[in-house]
């Protein structure tokens, strides 16, 4: 099984994006330099405005999330982390990736690959500017159950449903 969600934030003149074990974002409208760990905000959805089909999967152990951030269209890092039983999904203001195994409301994966520090520079520096929009593909998957010729030619990855249409 494999679903789908799209997340929009804004860029922030405070975005620094240094913190060592978690990249959130949040829907609040300000930021302060101590949230070094946001990325993102003025976001359009937070980890209780996914779908119940996304959060489902979320759920599952054996679940893979693959986060895909993008400005102006253009790919700029890929955050892999993964699904547990005991994710809350349920905070209506932030998403947190977490390279702990640390669960609150907010979190969406654990065992995440990246932290904020982590991250593609220049996408941090274009995310400075209080104009740039950042575009984030979240595919939530469950290896074992893909379809061979998916992967073969890479349709699940490739696949990026950046427009609402």
């Amino acid at each position: 099984m494999v679903s789908y969600e799209r997340i929009v934030a804004k860029g922030h003149e405070n975005i620094r994006g240094l913190h060592h074990t978690t990249i959130e974002i949040t829907k609040e409208k300000t930021l302060t330099p101590r949230g070094d760990c946001i990325i993102g905000i003025m976001a359009d959805k937070a980890v209780n405005d996914l779908s119940p089909s996304f959060k489902k999967l979320l759920k599952d152990r054996s679940t893979i999330l693959i986060s895909k951030f993008y400005i102006n269209n253009k790919l700029y890092d890929i955050v892999i982390g993964h699904g547990d039983p005991s994710l809350l999904l349920t905070n209506n203001k932030k998403i947190i990736f977490r390279k702990s195994t640390y669960v609150d409301n907010s979190t969406i994966s654990i065992r995440t690959n990246k932290a904020a520090r982590d991250l593609n520079r220049d996408m941090i520096e274009l995310l400075k500017k209080p104009e740039t929009t950042l575009t984030i593909i979240l595919i939530a998957l469950k290896p074992l159950e893909i379809d061979p010729k998916d992967i073969c030619i890479g349709r699940i990855i490739k696949y990026s449903p950046i427009s609402d249409k």
